[in-house]
């Protein structure tokens, strides 16, 4: 039985740790100093508006890439099984409850509301989606063929920009109002689509939203699948462990060369996930994976790390807690009377009451040996 990858813990801790908690620090006491040098900085914690990329676009990425590292490693002995079908139920089943705590998490289903259901909307349904495929990906086909698709699905939705056009939308139109992938979401998911309205039987489409799931899904495999290819490196048993080292940073290199220098003539655009942002993004994902397996897995310094698996081991709980409950009203409560003494920075500190709750949380849940997967 192949050794935990703690780096994956590790990693994933990372991503949620300032996903839910530093993140929105940080921003908090940008807001709260208000200083010209601090501001400057706030676009580090801010996804850009259209074409580019900031470190805070690379959270969402590297949640399926890592959601990817883990193939190898869950589905390797089901590979030659004949009977697949109860294997196929549970992944329908994980695929499913990953759909629906993506609308509990953007409040389509907590609003009760049989007016405001929106279908595909959310990280987690991205993940499902990706996730899918690519475990099918690698039950089905050898690793050669795994590695073509991805670069055929990659060049198809390219393509599919550039030359398919429908209506006012694509034919090379890369921008927010009338590229394909935005004119693909209003046709199929109409009112479906996340903050549209129906006004006198005609869809309204919510102002300034942009983000895209339909056309962009194709390039959601690719980015699980990315990280797929990670999990051959590190469950490989051939190569040495500084070798693997060696493969993710390399890789990761070329990645990112390769994804800049398409930027050339497909923009980087993490809102419709397009191909070279798939490049970019993935290849910073495989330098931190290549960092961290340095760090924990090659050199064995997993000193320190509890805070991290605290977050890792229990993702989806962190994930569903930081953005489905408010726990602000405990800060409140604690510092109740301080605010007219605090000024501007009473809001940092009901931030960071409100991640320390969470992270109190999954710190029990942690040290009670309780870790919930889908």
């Amino acid at each position: 039985m192949p050794k935990r990858l703690e780096s994956l813990d590790a990693l994933r801790g990372f991503d949620l740790f300032f996903l839910v908690a530093l993140g929105p620090l940080l921003r908090s006491v940008i807001r709260a100093a208000d200083v010209p040098w601090l501001n400057s900085f706030q676009w580090l914690l801010l996804h850009r508006d259209w074409t580019g990329f900031s470190p805070w676009d690379l959270i969402m990425p590297l949640f399926l890439f890592m959601s990817g590292i883990t193939i190898p490693f869950a589905y390797s002995r089901y590979r030659n099984e004949p009977d697949k079908r109860p294997l196929m139920r549970r992944l329908l089943k994980r695929v499913l409850l990953l759909w629906l705590f993506g609308m509990i998490v953007q409040g389509n289903l907590r609003a009760l509301d049989p007016e405001h259901i929106y279908i595909y909307t959310n990280t987690l349904q991205s993940i499902a989606v990706g996730y899918l495929f690519s475990v099918l990906f690698y039950l089905y086909t050898s690793k050669r063929m795994q590695i073509i698709a991805s670069f055929a699905l990659l060049l198809l939705y390219w393509a599919a920009m550039q030359f398919v056009r429908i209506g006012s939308f694509g034919g090379g139109d890369y921008t927010p109002e009338g590229n394909l992938c935005e004119g693909i979401d209003r046709a199929v998911l109409g009112r479906f689509r996340d903050g549209a309205e129906l006004q006198n039987g005609t869809v309204i489409f919510a102002a300034g939203y942009y983000y895209t799931w339909i056309l962009s899904s194709l390039n959601f495999v690719v980015t699980v699948m990315s990280g797929m290819f990670a999990g051959y490196i590190a469950k490989s048993r051939e190569l040495a462990e500084k070798r693997k080292v060696q493969s993710f940073l390399g890789i990761g290199a070329v990645l990112v060369i390769l994804g800049w220098t398409w930027n050339l003539v497909l923009p980087v655009i993490k809102t419709i996930w397009t191909s070279s942002m798939v490049f970019v993004s993935s290849g910073y994902c495989f330098l931190l994976m290549g960092l961290f397996y340095y760090w924990i897995d090659y050199k064995g310094h997993r000193g320190h790390l509890t805070w991290l698996k605290v977050y890792g081991l229990n993702s989806i709980v962190a994930y569903m807690l930081a953005e489905t409950i408010r726990f602000h009203c405990i800060g409140e409560s604690l510092l109740y009377g301080f605010e007219q003494y605090l000024g501007s920075f009473y809001v940092p500190l009901i931030v960071l009451s409100n991640a320390a709750v969470v992270f109190f949380i999954l710190w029990v849940m942690y040290k009670q040996r309780i870790f919930l997967k889908v």
